[in-house]
């Protein structure tokens, strides 16, 4: 099973090695992993980084976009493999395992879409990383997502055919209208609209460091507020309840 994984960077360098360095450590077969890089066209050294780093990008775009929705619909249109899924330049493989555990997930359970555990780190003295969040996020019920649920977004992989089925008249995958809530639109589309029973791998896929662009000020939680209302209402799945839910649900992770 040929699995893509699809990076964004833009001034990325003091990041980027860490995620090369948890692909370059997988135990998955390299000719089965195809890493797409779509670079905004930085103006540190991260393009440099990448191409001296340990893992080699099967495919790099290094050009201008609008955004990092933007970036996203390119690497989808890029990636080739039978599962595609995310690895964002803050972002690192949680275990020297985690594709092969994808892989085997996806053949035994049979199911088109995949997802697992998250947690936010920050990084310390000495190279390692602090724990600050774990998002559990258990098994997947279609009901409950009018209560607000939705898996991370980095920890899920899908079948290829699913963007496919999942494209906007516009002929993209993410609606770059959103600053910061395109990638829930998407899985609500997948998951509510399009009715994707998706499996539930129960690991932590994916290490993100704190700080990303959703959670980083108030302005950006606010704007992050209000265009997740609005993708409520545009897929006509819950109401202000969902809204709430999917904000206080999180609470429980900085105790976990």
């Amino acid at each position: 099973m040929k699995i893509s994984i699809i990076t964004a960077t833009w001034n990325s360098e003091a990041s980027i090695a860490d995620t090369q360095r948890s692909l370059a450590q997988q135990d998955y077969p390299r000719d089965q992993i195809e890493w797409v890089v779509v670079d905004g066209a930085s103006t540190d050294r991260t393009v440099e980084k990448i191409k001296t780093g340990d893992f080699q990008p099967d495919k790099l775009v290094s050009e201008k976009d609008n955004g990092i929705y933007d970036a996203l619909n390119k690497g989808v249109r890029l990636a080739t493999g039978d599962v595609v899924g995310f690895l964002h330049a803050d972002d690192f493989l949680a275990s020297a395992t985690v594709l092969n555990r994808i892989s085997c997930a996806f053949k035994n359970s049979g199911a088109e879409a995949l997802y697992g555990d998250l947690q936010y780190v920050a990084p310390q003295n000495g190279g390692s990383f602090r724990v600050v969040r774990h998002w559990e996020s258990g098994v997947y019920y279609r009901k409950n997502l009018s209560k607000g649920w939705m898996p991370p977004h980095p920890s899920l992989y899908l079948k290829r055919e699913i963007y496919e089925q999942a494209k906007l008249e516009s002929g993209e995958y993410f609606e770059t209208q959103y600053s910061c809530a395109a990638d829930y639109d998407f899985m609500m589309r997948i998951l509510g609209k399009s009715g994707v029973e998706p499996a539930y791998l129960r690991m932590v896929l994916v290490k993100m460091r704190v700080g990303g662009v959703s959670n980083r000020s108030l302005r950006h939680i606010i704007t992050k507020s209000r265009e997740d209302w609005d993708v409520i209402r545009r897929n006509n799945i819950g109401g202000l309840r969902t809204l709430v839910g999917k904000n206080l649900g999180k609470l429980g992770q900085f105790f976990c």
